[in-house]
């Protein structure tokens, strides 16, 4: 996991959902297939509906990985 790169980070920590989801598909729609977007998000809904969200959309789910208070999730941009 330590080689992998991030093609792009997206903090939507000030947002609250849906706005979540909203602003990572957006993200991901500017993204090449195969890129990787880390997102920081919070607990709650954003972390229970974002990759679900996000993989419904057939993006992949890389790592769900608690930091602090915070969420960091990798999602590899689907076709």
């Amino acid at each position: 996991m330590d080689n992998l790169k991030i093609d792009a980070t997206l903090d939507i920590t000030p947002d609250v959902c849906p706005i979540t989801f909203v602003k990572t598909k957006l993200k991901l729609e500017q993204m090449q297939p195969g890129q990787v977007l880390e997102v920081i998000l919070n607990d709650g809904e954003p972390i229970q509906n974002v990759p679900r969200s996000v993989k419904g959309e057939g993006h992949r789910i890389i790592l769900v990985e608690k930091v602090g208070d915070k969420y960091r999730l990798l999602i590899e941009k689907g076709e």
